[in-house]
């Protein structure tokens, strides 16, 4: 037996068995149900895995789809702390147009709801970009017009015809104003 090769030999011909061979396959069907168990191990092993990595899957989709909810959710409702803020300007403008009273009074009414509005954009980033009397500066102010005048240094803003803002660093809207020019 010590000279067999089992693993090479060609098998017995028809109703030839010989004792030496008898005893080795009785060692094969020994390796034979070992290796069967073996088999069960893994592929119980591999159902497992397999069970897992359907379940990581699902598990990623369904956060994927959670995540681009709660983007869309915060795209939709962003604005709300925008608006909050200007909800007591709308109301002050509203007790205003219902009273009845001098032209001075509502002057000054609407001049403390201006500043109201002014205070609100404030908290939120927004600030008015400076012209009057200042360099032109291109990226912040939109020339309109040109005006001749010695009163001025040459490209100093004369006139602000629409205030231009800011949000935080970015450019909301740009000035549009008139500028000096020498003659």
């Amino acid at each position: 037996m010590a000279g067999l090769d089992l693993e090479h030999e060609l098998p017995p011909a028809e109703g030839e068995e010989s004792s030496a061979e008898a005893a080795a396959g009785g060692v094969a069907a020994g390796e034979s149900a070992g290796l069967g168990a073996e088999f069960q191990k893994l592929k119980a092993e591999r159902d497992s895995l397999l069970d897992r990595l359907a379940r990581a899957q699902a598990e990623f989709e369904n956060a994927r789809r959670r995540a681009s909810k709660e983007q869309q959710e915060f795209r939709d409702y962003a604005a709300v702390d925008a608006i909050k803020p200007l909800l007591p300007v709308i109301d002050s403008l509203e007790r205003a147009l219902q009273v009845r009273s001098e032209p001075g009074d509502l002057r000054s009414g609407v001049e403390l709801i201006y500043k109201q509005l002014q205070d609100a954009l404030a908290k939120l980033g927004v600030r008015a970009i400076p012209a009057k009397g200042e360099p032109f500066d291109p990226h912040v102010h939109e020339a309109i017009e040109m005006v001749e005048t010695s009163d001025l240094p040459d490209h100093e803003v004369v006139e602000e015809l629409q205030r231009g803002y800011k949000f935080k660093d970015r450019l909301l809207r740009p000035a549009m104003v008139k500028v000096a020019k020498n003659p």
